[in-house]
């Protein structure tokens, strides 16, 4: 019962090793590009799963007590709300860690570089006008992939219309092409 709660490596050093593998881990997820969770793919689901799986013994090392891992979870939950806290301090921060909006569409035209550094498709933005109602890109005013990996649609009647900017939430579901 005692080797229950018996570190076999410092304590210090499960906190380091779960700061690094956190940091590794998160410069991973932010370049795999604007998503949302309910948007990842299933082989997006399977990758994250092999991950994690591959990273449980660099966090651990050696060690498989109980105290171990409260002191892991908890290290993780600290550093996470340490992260949260930074973003709402520091705009810099902020756009550090989270991806500002993408212009996609403007004027009647796909912006296709953007379009690009985004992994999108001629098709995956045709899908989204679609969705929102919109014909073709000639009758956008502007398309945008914002920060939650949504795409906003605002067409050239809506401009100064009744109506006003119309936004729906669409959901991106593309694989980053490289």
């Amino acid at each position: 019962m005692g080797s229950l709660f018996k570190l076999s490596i410092p304590w210090w050093e499960l906190v380091i090793r779960s700061l690094l593998i956190y940091a590794v881990f998160f410069v991973g997820l932010r370049i795999f590009g604007k998503r949302e969770l309910g948007q990842f793919t299933t082989f997006d689901l399977v990758l994250i799963l092999l991950v994690a799986n591959a990273l449980q013994p660099a966090i651990t090392g050696p060690d498989n007590s109980l105290t171990g891992g409260i002191i892991i979870i908890a290290s993780l939950l600290l550093v996470n709300r340490g992260v949260a806290m930074l973003r709402s301090h520091w705009p810099w921060f902020d756009e550090l860690v989270e991806p500002g909006p993408t212009v996609i569409a403007r004027a009647g035209q796909w912006l296709q570089k953007a379009m690009e550094e985004e992994g999108l498709s001629l098709e995956d933005g045709e899908m989204a006008l679609r969705e929102h109602g919109v014909a073709t890109v000639d009758d956008v005013k502007l398309a945008v992939l914002e920060e939650d990996g949504s795409i906003s649609v605002i067409t050239k009647d809506a401009a100064g219309g009744e109506k006003g900017p119309r936004r729906r939430r669409r959901r991106v579901r593309f694989l980053r092409r490289g």
